[in-house]
């Protein structure tokens, strides 16, 4: 059995789209976040990317304060960066009930609902419609 208590590991799952992130979280940590296997700077591969997976922490200015390892499926890499800043929002809220209120302002603990519209039958797209001829 390991030495971590469970008020040390935090797991938490967030969601963006199609995209899914299950994270497990250590309070005693040195800023170490390890995404699928690679450290996070290197799995969001640019800027815009880190910033938007970094987000909660950075709203909460704890980036130093955790360690997480972050499993993150589907969906495209802007959808998995949201879906990794809605897990760490919500693990940090359990962490620190105080900080709700600020990543409730910031918008962090919203799971984003918007999906990709169906095709539909006997029509090109979702909203696309064939060319109408009159005669």
């Amino acid at each position: 059995m390991s030495a971590e208590t469970n008020s040390d590991v935090i797991l938490t799952i967030g969601r963006r789209k199609t995209a899914s992130a299950r994270i497990r979280m250590k309070r005693s940590g040195t800023g170490k976040y390890v995404v699928n296997g690679k450290e996070m700077s290197i799995y969001c591969y640019n800027e815009t990317l880190l910033q938007a997976a970094q987000a909660p922490l950075n709203t909460v200015e704890s980036l130093e304060s955790f360690d997480a390892d972050i499993k993150v499926t589907g969906g495209g890499p802007n959808g998995q960066a949201g879906a990794m800043a809605h897990g760490l929002a919500r693990a940090l809220e359990k962490f620190n009930p105080e900080w709700r209120i600020p990543l409730k302002r910031a918008g962090h603990l919203k799971r984003d609902p918007r999906q990709k519209e169906r095709k539909k039958a006997g029509q090109p797209g979702a909203r696309k419609r064939f060319q109408f001829s009159k005669r």
